[in-house]
C-alpha cells in the first residue's frame, strides 16, 4: 500500500433510524476534523433560536466520540432532554490510486469497502417513547444550595470538594521548617530532625 494514495473517501447513506421525526428536526452531521465550538453554536442555535423540539446528531469512524461529546455538552446546557441512542456500523468507500505507474500503462484505482462504527443520538424536548432501545431518560434536576450544590453534595459543575485549608499541625514535625535566631542575620533555615 506505500505506492497507493487516498483519493476519494465516501459515506454509504442510510436513513435516521428513529420513527416518526418531527419535522423540524435537525440533523447534525458529525466529521472527524468538525470543530465542536462550530456544531455546538449552530445546534444552540436552531434549538433556542429557532424553536427546534428535536436534534439528531449522527457520526461514523473517528467521529463518534466527537459526536457525544456535542451531546453531552447539548444536555447540560439546555437540560431537560430526552436521548435516544442508536448504534450501527456503516459502509465507507475508499479509492486509492497507484503513484508507481509507468507513463503509458493506464491507472489503477483500488477500492475498499470499510465498516465503521456509526451512532446516532436524537435529542429531544417532547418525551419520547421510554420502552425502545436506547432511551435515556433527562437527568433529575436537584434543587441547588447557596453554594450550587445539588442534595448529594457534588457542585453544579462536576465532583468537586472544597478541601479544608491546610493546617501547621497535620505536618509531621520532621517537615515543620523553623527559622534559627541568629545574631548576623544569616537568614538560613533547618529543619528539625527529631
Amino acid at each position: 500500500m506505500e505506492n497507493f494514495r487516498k483519493v476519494r473517501t465516501s459515506e454509504e447513506e442510510m436513513p435516521l433510524p428513529f420513527p416518526d421525526l418531527s419535522p423540524d428536526v435537525v440533523e447534525m452531521k458529525v466529521k472527524e476534523g468538525s470543530k465542536i465550538r462550530n456544531l455546538m453554536n449552530f445546534a444552540m442555535a436552531q434549538m433556542e433560536l429557532k424553536g427546534s423540539r428535536q436534534i439528531i446528531f449522527s457520526g461514523c469512524g473517528r467521529a463518534v466520540t466527537k459526536t457525544i461529546t456535542c451531546v453531552e455538552i447539548m444536555k447540560r446546557k439546555l437540560g431537560g432532554l430526552h436521548q435516544v441512542t442508536k448504534v450501527r456500523y456503516k459502509t465507507v468507500l475508499e479509492v486509492w490510486e497507484n503513484q508507481d505507474l509507468l507513463p503509458d500503462s493506464p491507472a489503477q484505482n483500488l477500492t475498499v469497502h470499510k465498516n465503521v462504527p456509526s451512532i446516532c443520538i436524537l435529542l429531544s424536548r417532547d418525551p419520547l417513547d421510554p420502552n425502545q432501545t436506547g432511551y435515556q431518560p433527562p437527568e433529575p434536576q436537584h434543587g441547588h444550595g447557596e453554594a450550587g450544590e445539588d442534595a448529594l453534595g457534588s457542585s453544579a459543575k462536576g465532583l468537586k470538594r472544597t478541601l479544608p485549608p491546610p493546617r501547621e499541625e497535620l505536618l509531621p514535625k520532621k517537615l515543620q521548617v523553623q527559622v534559627p535566631d541568629s545574631p548576623r542575620g544569616s537568614g538560613t533555615t533547618a529543619g528539625q530532625l527529631d
